[in-house]
């Protein structure tokens, strides 16, 4: 059987879904998905009551957090300071970029993706019990949401990694956003139970082009009122 390295837990999200990392994380851990990450999120607004991007903070289940810093308190004095965990939020975000960032903006009703660009303030938090990594996308071009409203999906392709919304204070707006509001549709659960009769077999198929893992996805709808 072969395991994560410690260099693949912190490349895990280019190396896991590529193949470069495998499957065997634990003798329990044989369907998928193998990593939890729960989200919170904020649709960022412009002076001008535009979308210009959007903020994410995702934690990491505690399992994924303790191979992740293995190795990272590097003067070993217990304490992981900002500058030893800043290569890990710099590699992860850097990797995100062929998964399109997890991230899937589009107008309502339409098919096509928005363009994100690159992420920007990007961090890693850590409690001693998980990692939370904080991002920014600032969309290429900013959306006007009381136009058409504008949707926004956070889900792996692959469906290795579980992405799911906070129970708490899950998605908000921020800036100038005076008669907006942001609300989650969520996924059904009877997709998840189906993929657990899945072989990995199946989802070793799976790469950043598949849209698998959208029937996971929860849905935030963002809409405001006009003026």
């Amino acid at each position: 059987m072969l395991y994560w390295t410690q260099r693949g837990c912190q490349l895990f999200l280019a190396g896991v879904l590529t193949g470069a990392v495998v499957l065997g994380l634990s003798s329990g851990a044989k369907a998928h998905p193998h990593v939890w990450a729960t989200v919170r999120s904020e649709i960022v607004f412009g002076p001008d009551r535009k979308i210009t991007g959007i903020r994410h903070a995702w934690t990491f289940d505690e399992f994924y957090t303790a191979m992740a810093v293995q190795g990272l308190d590097t003067d070993q004095d217990g304490v992981y300071s900002k500058e030893e965990l800043d290569p890990l939020a710099k590699v992860n975000v850097d990797s995100l970029e062929e998964f399109a960032y997890f991230t899937f903006v589009r107008v309502d009703g339409t098919e096509k993706f928005l363009p994100l660009k690159p992420p920007v303030d990007y961090w890693v938090e850590y409690d001693n019990t998980v990692l939370t990594l904080h991002f920014t996308l600032p969309l290429e071009t900013p959306l006007d949401p009381s136009d058409n409203a504008v949707t926004v999906d956070v889900y792996d392709p692959t469906f290795f990694v579980a992405f799911g919304f906070a129970e708490k204070a899950p998605v908000k707006v921020a800036g100038t956003a005076k008669g907006c509001t942001a609300e989650i549709e969520k996924s059904d659960p009877e997709s998840a139970e189906a993929a657990k009769a899945l072989s990995e077999a199946f989802f070793s198929q799976l790469g950043p082009g598949s849209n698998y893992g959208s029937q996971f996805a929860q849905t935030v709808t963002v809409r405001c009122t006009r003026q």
